[in-house]
């Protein structure tokens, strides 16, 4: 594969996907992202220019996805519309980008018989209660719960359908919540961070208890590199790095890293049809293709996160005011 085409590229996943393409492959990248208030360009700067080029686009407009995907020997598939609050308060951007755009890309990649792999969610398995053992794997059943998930469902059949019907040369994985640096602010992790590095007390959802298996955003990038190298046509392959912790368990591990105390939280409004918890069972991807997660000390990790975002403030902090407004605005 020396050519990659990366839906998505600048936002959060994808631009560390292409971050560690370009550290790991000799490949060439091409970033298709629409650039919405998700995406960064500044975390795509300093990659190579005659290996990454970056363009601006819209994966739901087939004249500016067919010939992109013409030019590449593989398609990995991260642009989505991916915030539960932002769905919540207008669903339509999530079923333009993540139905019609799938199926934008799908037929590009049909008429060109590119190698796919796409990058799902495991909201798609809505929620397991917080006394259930059990994990997801691969083969439970897709049960969403939210306009966000629904949509992603909705994704990973029309790819299921298009290996079947049309044979196409597909992969999914479905990964539990990413963290790591150049995160929105929106975003749960990220936005702790900075209420507290900006000297306010952490917010959580509810009583605090919603359970999420975290995953580092670059243990989730050699993920998917291994999945489009050796993965099987057609599989689904869950990406989890056994780092069960509830919400509040995270707000408090933010504080005690601060040198704050734990208890000083904030409870707020919960979130309409709040899932209670995910967990994922990422055996197959471990025995199938030698996959293992790099960041086993999870507070070491947000440590270095914390250290992230506070020598960035000059790119999350222009963000900040409108994000905390939004959530205002929401009793949150």
């Amino acid at each position: 594969m020396e050519r990659v085409l990366v839906t998505g590229g600048a936002g959060f996943v994808g631009s560390s996907f292409v971050r560690h393409v370009a550290a790991h492959t000799d490949a060439a990248v091409t970033v298709l992202d629409k650039l919405t208030p998700a995406a960064s360009p500044e975390s795509l700067a300093g990659l190579p220019e005659d290996r990454v080029r970056l363009v601006v686009g819209d994966v739901a407009d087939p004249a500016v996805v067919d010939p992109l995907v013409g030019e590449a020997d593989a398609v990995v598939h991260l642009a989505a519309e991916s915030h539960n609050d932002n769905a919540l308060e207008d669903p339509a951007p999530f079923v333009n980008t993540n139905l019609v755009g799938t199926f934008t890309l799908l037929e590009a990649v049909r008429r060109h018989g590119v190698r796919l792999h796409h990058v799902s969610t495991d909201e798609v398995y809505g929620d397991l209660d917080l006394d259930d053992p059990a994990r997801f794997t691969e083969e439970s059943a897709l049960r969403p719960s939210s306009p966000y998930s629904a949509s992603k469902a909705g994704a990973d059949h029309l790819v299921r359908a298009w290996v079947r019907s049309f044979g196409l040369r597909a992969t999914i994985s479905v990964s539990s919540n990413n963290y790591g640096p150049w995160q929105h602010v929106e975003k749960f992790v990220p936005r702790q961070i900075t209420e507290v590095l900006e000297g306010r007390r952490p917010r959580v959802y509810g009583d605090g208890r919603h359970v999420r298996d975290w995953i580092h955003t670059e243990d989730h990038s050699a993920a998917v590199l291994a999945i489009l190298e050796r993965g099987r046509i057609g599989e689904t392959y869950v990406v989890g790095a056994d780092g069960e912790r509830s919400n509040l368990e995270v707000a408090q591990a933010i504080l005690r890293l601060a040198g704050r105390d734990p208890a000083d939280v904030e409870h707020v409004a919960d979130r309409p049809g709040h899932d209670r918890r995910y967990a994922l069972d990422a055996a197959k991807l471990r025995t199938e293709l030698g996959w293992e997660p790099g960041y086993h000390d999870f507070e070491m990790a947000l440590a270095d996160t914390m250290h992230w975002y506070a020598d960035h403030a000059d790119w999350w902090r222009p963000r900040k005011a409108a994000v905390e407004a939004a959530y205002a605005a929401r009793g949150q």
